[in-house]
C-alpha cells in the first residue's frame, strides 16, 4: 500500500469519521510518548524559550474532493515560550490542477504544539483550530458557454499534525510536515483532507 493510499482517510458507513480522528489522536500520542521516552535522559543544553520562527511551504494532498491530488503553498509560524510548549498559525492554499473548475481549499489554523529537541531535530506535534473557504466547481454559462463562480463558503475545521525542525544553521529551519483536517458542516458528511509539506524558515535567535 502506498503512502497516499494510506493516509487517504474518508467518511465510510463502517468508520465514522470522529472513529477516524480518535485514531489520528492516539498515533499522535503514542508516537509523542516514544518520543519523550528517548528523549528523557538527555539535558538540554541551552534553552529555546523565546523561539521564533517564519517560513513558507509547497504543499500537496488529498482534497477529499476529487480523486486527483491538489497542490499549492502555505505560509507558517511557531513560537516556543516554553522549552516543549509553543503556539503554531498556519495558512494553506491547495487548487484543483483543473483551472476550468478552480476549485480550492484555503485554510486559516492556530493552536498550540509540542516539540522535542535532539540536536538539529526538532520534532513536533500540533493541534490546531481555525477556518477553511471552500471554492466549489464553476458552473458552465448555457448562453456564453463560459464558466462562472458558484459558491465560495467558510467552514470551522480542527486539525491535528506531526512533523520535523531541521536546524540548517543557527537562523535557518527546513521542514517536513504532515496534517489530517476535518472539515465540520461541509455537506453531506464532512470533509478529511490531508497535506503534506515542505518548507524553510527564518529562524530569530
Amino acid at each position: 500500500m502506498s503512502i497516499m493510499n494510506h493516509f487517504t482517510l474518508r467518511t465510510t458507513a463502517n468508520r465514522s469519521p470522529l472513529a477516524t480522528f480518535r485514531t489520528l489522536i492516539l498515533i499522535c500520542l503514542v508516537t509523542l510518548t516514544a518520543c519523550t521516552r528517548l528523549h528523557g535522559q538527555a539535558t538540554p543544553t541551552a534553552s529555546s524559550d523565546g523561539d521564533l520562527q517564519i517560513g513558507a511551504m509547497f504543499n500537496i494532498g488529498d482534497s477529499d474532493y476529487r480523486p486527483q491530488k491538489f497542490k499549492g503553498y502555505g505560509f507558517y509560524t511557531t513560537f516556543d515560550f516554553r522549552y516543549h510548549l509553543g503556539i503554531e498559525g498556519e495558512f494553506h492554499q491547495l487548487n484543483d490542477p483543473d483551472k476550468v473548475d478552480d476549485v480550492y481549499e484555503r485554510t486559516y489554523e492556530i493552536g498550540p504544539r509540542y516539540v522535542l529537541h535532539h540536536g538539529r531535530y526538532h520534532p513536533y506535534a500540533k493541534l490546531m483550530y481555525g477556518r477553511g473557504v471552500f471554492n466549489f466547481p464553476n458552473m458552465v454559462d448555457a448562453v456564453t458557454n463560459k464558466p462562472t463562480p458558484t459558491a465560495n463558503l467558510a467552514y470551522n475545521i480542527g486539525a491535528i499534525g506531526t512533523g520535523l525542525d531541521y536546524r540548517v544553521i543557527p537562523g535557518m529551519n527546513v521542514r517536513a510536515d504532515f496534517e489530517y483536517q476535518r472539515w465540520i458542516g461541509f455537506p453531506p458528511n464532512g470533509l478529511s483532507p490531508w497535506i503534506i509539506g515542505i518548507g524553510a524558515a527564518y529562524r530569530f535567535h
